[in-house]
């Protein structure tokens, strides 16, 4: 099944580009990671929708478990005083808008993956809108 879903983002999410920024958000300060990882979940939320869209259901649900960890990293780090919650908040907002439009075009196969992370997603970003408040 081919899904048509635009992207918000070109940016550049290719294995060399994600691979650098995943160094350095485990790299980073503590107070910088919940950004960083925010900004793995979105790259790779645009990833895993260009998979879907070229058929590759097998290599966006390896995406998708990889966004679910990195979501995981938010809540652990949003207590250590995060710096850029804001920016991270809307990062999440963003990448859950897209898991779903992917989800409203998606197999019923490819459906369970989405949702369980559509629905780790909306629980981080409700966590990183009360830890600014």
């Amino acid at each position: 099944m081919t899904y048509t879903y635009a992207f918000a983002s070109d940016e550049d999410n290719g294995p060399t580009a994600l691979a650098a920024l995943q160094s350095k958000a485990n790299q980073a300060q503590p107070r910088e990671r919940c950004f960083l990882y925010a900004e793995l979940v979105s790259q790779m939320t645009d990833l895993a929708g260009k998979q879907f869209n070229s058929g590759d259901s097998g290599k966006a649900s390896q995406t998708l478990k990889l966004v679910q960890r990195y979501a995981e990293k938010i809540h652990i780090e949003v207590a250590d005083d995060s710096k850029k919650l804001r920016d991270a908040e809307l990062l999440i907002r963003r990448a859950s808008f897209r898991l779903t439009g992917i989800l409203s075009v998606a197999s019923y196969e490819d459906r369970p993956a989405l949702e369980v992370t559509l629905k780790q997603l909306n629980e981080i970003q409700s966590e990183l809108s009360d830890a600014r408040l």
